[in-house]
Formats: structure tokens, C-alpha cells, sequence
């Protein structure tokens, strides 16, 4: 897992969200519905990112039909396709 966490550092913001989403799905047995175990602030102090940018990049993903927030703790998968391009 630290290897993990180490290969976030030299991912972009987008990839390191597009990946810890993935990752929260994965854990939620594939399901396309993700329950955010945590908020924005402690998402974005895992990726070492800014919560501005963890917003800013949620809004984005949402904006190009990739993801749905209906809630802020629940992220909707709506193109699993393209968010496993991204995070690439």
C-alpha cells in the first residue's frame, strides 16, 4: 500500500482523484455508486491536494458527464470507461 500512496505523489490532481474513486468503488464491490468514507478536507490531505482542488476537480469530472454528485458524500460512476482513461 505505501508504493501506492508513493505513485499518487507523481500523479496529476485529476488521476489522483479519478484513482482514489476508482479505488472506493473497487471497495464497494463495483457498484457505481461511491459512499465517500470522508470528507473533502481529509480526501484531499490523503492526496496531498488542496480541497479547493479536490472540489475543483470533482465540479470538472462532473461537468464533462464523467461523474454525478448528488450528494456530498456520495459520487455516482456514470463512465467507468473514461474515468479508468484518466487515471491512467
Amino acid at each position: 500500500r505505501a508504493q501506492d500512496h508513493m505513485m499518487l505523489l507523481i500523479k496529476s490532481a485529476q488521476e489522483r482523484v479519478v484513482s482514489f474513486l476508482l479505488e472506493m468503488a473497487a471497495r464497494a464491490s463495483g457498484t457505481n455508486e461511491v459512499e465517500l468514507p470522508m470528507s473533502r478536507l481529509d480526501i484531499a490531505d490523503y492526496l496531498g491536494l488542496t480541497i479547493e482542488t479536490v472540489s475543483r476537480t470533482l465540479t470538472q469530472l462532473e461537468n464533462g458527464g464523467v461523474i454525478t454528485v448528488p450528494t456530498s458524500r456520495r459520487i455516482g460512476l456514470r463512465n467507468r470507461s473514461a474515468l479508468n482513461n484518466l487515471s491512467a
